[in-house]
């Protein structure tokens, strides 16, 4: 298509980066207001505008596989209450039938009007909540066989009406939780963003005119559709097809496979699904919306960071999603786990374009942050829910190495500082950092795993592991080779050391210990090709052992911290085996 320019390019320019910039101040009220650690700390939130019809105009910069959710949700609230919206109305869901994505992620959604009364848009806001009910603190068990047991489901609801609170709605939610002053914070740190984003908009509105401001809208989707469309024009049609695996369903099942085959047909393209996972027993299923959500993440990282995330993005690409499977679960799967399968989403959607964009697709990355979810019952009977949320490493690029200790492509997360996990009391960190030789080697090495040692103070907590990659490992790039396993290892170092399983619910008591190791990213290109400079360095930072300079690179380290650059040539002609 050809864009309709309707306003001069520096007016287009200048409202482009308002609304972006408005949807990043709407984010930062929440980072700034919220109560719980997920939230303030791990940054598990996002926050978008749409315009009166619902659709996406900007994005802040926080969790992808948040926010390519949105249409779904906008959907379900406009054919909610389309007719009755009113100003001061603000909306709730967290359904994953009726447009949401798991039951902790709750939407907040308030439209926004012009003091004349006239519908401008609405302001969003997602933000994973500590608790939300169900059997399990943290309401994530990847053993969870029923949304029934996950918490409280909230189909598009009203929680203000004409500015007015449904204290009983509210109410109700609020005992079906298990930390309901930090749910009731981090609602009203939602809510506060909204508010943000409404005022902003309407200022907007008062500049430039309704009629102005939705021309511009209008022009700023068009602008992203064109520009996709113009990076896709570029790419070799064909089909492309990629699999990958989560290793178990944390219920005993065999791999769970992910297949896509990504065909791009001039400007357009389309990504198939099928072949991949039926729905499985335990909450590891996702619904088709966050199934497009991380595709959309992929494929911007993929396309150009610099394509606005909007609407527009969204034109040019076809979804084949099966019914009943992993990708898109039927009531009532749970889905509380079902973060794991954005990431892998994630890494199979790269590793079908790797062939497409070479110069742009990294290696695989940790496969997602690792969750570890801790409850301590106190003795009045209330509980309190600590989260780990642990980032790993990403893939060797195609031109650099992998980062150490970052959130993965999609989640935008941060790892929760130590200080505040051992606030409460309830637990010790004793040990945190990278491990060496854990990033996959290539002429660009993979990112490192990250540990964390943790010590259980409090009488008796329930511990709740998410992870992965133990079996399928982070895959290497054009002869680089995979990255290392993540681990959960009970007491180590003792005689009652124990190997947990990636995917647990656990029972731990005063004294016990954890230590939680994610894993390590896929090296890009031949480890032989490496510039025996940059063996030495990671060396000499640690990052590698000489052993594993000369195992895994060829590259002979001396004991006084040099190359010996004669027998490094020689290793590096030998035959490998």
């Amino acid at each position: 298509m050809s864009p309709r320019p309707i306003s001069d390019a520096a007016t287009f320019e200048v409202h482009r980066n308002a609304v972006t910039g408005l949807a990043d101040e709407m984010a930062i009220t929440i980072l700034r207001t919220a109560h719980s650690q997920i939230v303030a700390s791990s940054m598990d939130f996002s926050a978008a505008l749409c315009d009166a019809s619902g659709r996406v105009i900007a994005q802040a910069n926080t969790c992808p596989v948040h926010l390519g959710s949105l249409p779904d949700a906008m959907s379900a609230v406009l054919d909610a209450f389309g007719d009755t919206v009113r100003p001061g109305d603000v909306y709730l869901l967290n359904d994953p039938d009726l447009g949401g994505m798991h039951l902790p992620d709750i939407f907040a959604v308030a439209p926004v009007f012009t003091p004349a009364r006239e519908l401008i848009g609405y302001s969003v806001t997602v933000v994973n909540h500590v608790d939300v009910g169900g059997w399990a603190a943290g309401s994530m068990a990847v053993q969870s066989t029923s949304i029934f047991a996950e918490g409280v489901q909230i189909p598009p609801s009203r929680l203000y009406e004409a500015g007015r609170l449904n204290e009983t709605f509210l109410a109700l939610i609020l005992r079906n939780v298990r930390e309901p002053a930090l749910l009731r914070g981090d609602l009203e740190a939602q809510l506060a963003a909204c508010h943000a984003g409404g005022q902003g908009l309407r200022e907007l509105a008062e500049r430039h005119g309704t009629e102005g401001l939705a021309a511009l809208n209008e022009e700023l989707l068009d602008h992203s559709e064109t520009l996709l469309r113009a990076a896709l024009a570029e790419a070799p049609d064909g089909a492309y097809a990629f699999e990958d695996f989560i290793d178990d369903d944390g219920m005993g099942s065999p791999p769970i496979p992910f297949r896509v085959t990504v065909t791009i047909t001039g400007d357009t393209l389309h990504l198939d699904f099928t072949g991949s996972s039926p729905q499985v027993a335990s909450a590891l299923n996702a619904t088709a919306s966050f199934t497009r959500s991380a595709s959309y993440a992929a494929l911007q990282g993929a396309l150009g960071s610099d394509i606005p995330a909007n609407s527009g993005f969204y034109r040019p690409i076809g979804f084949t999603i099966p019914e009943a499977s992993i990708l898109n679960g039927r009531r009532p799967a749970a889905r509380g786990a079902r973060g794991l399968v954005a990431y892998r989403i994630i890494d199979t959607v790269l590793g079908a374009l790797a062939p497409v964009f070479p110069e742009r697709v990294p290696a695989a990355g940790d496969g997602g942050p690792d969750s570890v979810a801790i409850g301590v019952t106190g003795a009045d009977g209330t509980t309190s829910v600590l989260w780990d949320i642990l980032c790993g490493a990403w893939g060797a690029r195609p031109d650099r190495d992998g980062v150490d200790g970052i959130s993965p492509l999609g989640a935008n997360l941060a790892n929760i500082p130590v200080e505040e996990l051992e606030q409460a009391g309830h637990v010790r960190i004793d040990g945190y950092g990278y491990l060496p030789d854990t990033g996959g080697p290539g002429r660009w090495r993979g990112g490192l795993s990250t540990f964390r040692d943790m010590t259980v103070l409090a009488p008796a907590v329930s511990v709740q592991i998410r992870s992965d990659r133990r079996i399928h490992l982070p895959y290497g790039l054009r002869g680089g080779s995979p990255g290392t396993t993540s681990a959960n290892i009970l007491n180590p170092g003792t005689r009652h050391e124990q190997v947990l399983p990636a995917k647990v619910v656990r029972e731990l008591g005063a004294g016990d210990r954890h230590r939680h190791i994610t894993a390590g990213g896929g090296g890009h290109g031949d480890p032989f090709t490496r510039d025996p400079g940059h063996v030495l360095r990671d060396v000499l930072d640690g990052k590698v052992t000489i052993s594993g300079a000369i195992r895994d690179y060829g590259v002979v380290i001396t004991a006084d911290g040099e190359i010996d650059a004669a027998e490094t040539r020689r290793r590096r002609a030998a035959p490998r085996h």
